[in-house]
């Protein structure tokens, strides 16, 4: 019984170890030698992010001193978007709309995941309120989850979230 639950447990011990080392693939390099547009260009899964900044011509103003905060929107979080609604967002005749929502995913300021504190409301770069929760471990932003804190970079730094999270309009 003890030789079985002993052979159980380092199963179980190498496969968190298996799974952590695959998770650690996904996350964005950690690099504080890199601005936070740097940070985000080498990291495939904020390539939309990356797309939609260009498109705003805003790459000048994040790779300015800061600091900043990014709540960074994955490409998954991108897909989440009703059909259209991107390539919408992307065409230079929406370039204001797309400006208002990139800059409602940044704060003038460096927040670290030890700053945020439940149903405190931070005002972001395009001027409106952004609410945290912290509920069963989570830490929220509006509707959307922090899926990886703390990502320094030169001028700030970067939480990546699930779900782009969209001002009042």
């Amino acid at each position: 019984m003890k030789k079985t639950l002993n052979t159980i447990a380092i199963a179980l011990l190498l496969t968190i170890t298996l799974a952590w080392a695959n998770d650690e693939k996904d996350q964005p390099k950690d690099n504080a030698d890199m601005d936070i547009v740097e940070l985000a260009s080498a990291t495939d899964f904020l390539s939309t992010l990356v797309a939609a900044v260009e498109a705003g011509d805003l790459v000048g103003v994040l790779k300015g001193d800061g600091p900043y905060t990014v709540f960074a929107p994955t490409d998954e979080a991108f897909s989440k978007l009703p059909a259209g609604t991107l390539e919408t967002l992307l065409a230079p005749e929406n370039k204001d709309q797309l400006i208002q929502i990139l800059t409602y995913h940044v704060v003038p300021e460096k927040i670290s995941s030890s700053d945020l504190r439940d149903g405190a409301k931070v005002k972001t770069v395009q001027g409106q309120e952004i609410t945290v929760s912290l509920k069963n471990g989570k830490a929220m932003i509006n509707n959307a989850e922090i899926t990886a804190a703390d990502i320094e970079a030169t001028n700030g730094v970067v939480h990546v979230i699930d779900a782009v999270i969209l001002p009042e309009m």
